[in-house]
């Protein structure tokens, strides 16, 4: 799964590694613990009218509310727990089989954070992110939702909101069986769930929203999931980005070694 995130690029550095336009008024906030119901950046392609009646298809950088709200809730709290989707049942789940259609985006992160399950159910963290420092775009859904509580054209009347695709880790008996890159072994150890990353290919297919067959994009990119994990490399980090407060470049530092116990003599 992915419940935390970095994203902390600069928006020219964001626009131009995802190859976009940015949308209007676009204001990112840079933050190393971004967490569900955040604002966060997502990218998107629409078509837009050109001249004599014709269309042009744009890709564009916009800012959502991370958790999903689907356009028939009766409020946003619907989205608090649609930070994830995942790829088995997006199709069908009435959260997201609408967005899956025709709303798909990919969601840039830098690394993102999950907890491995230790003995007597500790739980250390560890920081997930590509070996080469580039973005990850995972792919995601988008949706538009109307606050019924203001007016029609009122600022804040529509709310855009997202949520990112899931599928299984990969199992680190086969993948050690199988002779494939350690790391593959390590996130599967690492949690039973994996975030869809995108390669180049597949997210301009995800984006594409003239794409008329859903269920094959969602077969490809988790068809592709695994390949560019094998880009990604591990690190633990101290437990200080449990607390949804902290948030800075410090919570990448290897956790501090603990205390040794004082020499009895």
């Amino acid at each position: 799964m992915c419940g935390r995130y970095v994203m902390a690029k600069t928006t020219a550095d964001l626009v131009a590694e995802a190859e976009a336009e940015a949308g209007a008024n676009l204001e990112l906030r840079s933050s190393w613990n971004v967490a569900p119901t955040s604002n966060v950046p997502v990218v998107l392609e629409r078509f837009v009218a050109g001249p004599q009646g014709s269309r042009r298809r744009v890709r564009q950088v916009h800012v959502a509310r991370w958790g999903l709200v689907p356009g028939w809730a009766k409020d946003a709290s619907a989205g608090v727990r649609a930070f994830n989707a995942r790829s088995e049942t997006v199709l069908e789940k009435p959260t997201f089989r609408d967005a899956v259609v025709s709303r798909r985006c990919a969601v840039p992160v830098q690394g993102y954070y999950e907890w491995k399950t230790g003995p007597g159910k500790t739980k250390r963290p560890y920081y997930v992110q590509r070996a080469d420092g580039a973005l990850t775009f995972f792919a995601g859904l988008y949706e538009w939702w109307r606050d019924p509580s203001k007016a029609p054209g009122e600022a804040g009347s529509w709310l855009l909101s997202t949520s990112i695709l899931t599928t299984a880790a990969p199992d680190p008996v086969d993948i050690r069986t199988a002779g494939q890159p350690d790391v593959l072994a390590e996130l599967g150890e690492l949690h039973d769930r994996l975030p869809v990353p995108l390669n180049r290919e597949d997210m301009a297919a995800w984006l594409d929203p003239a794409a008329p067959d859903a269920a094959a994009l969602v077969r490809r990119v988790v068809t592709g999931a695994h390949g560019e994990a094998a880009h990604w490399t591990l690190s633990e980090v101290g437990s200080a980005v449990g607390n949804v407060r902290n948030d800075g470049p410090e919570l990448l530092a290897a956790p501090a070694p603990e205390a040794a116990e004082p020499a009895l003599f």
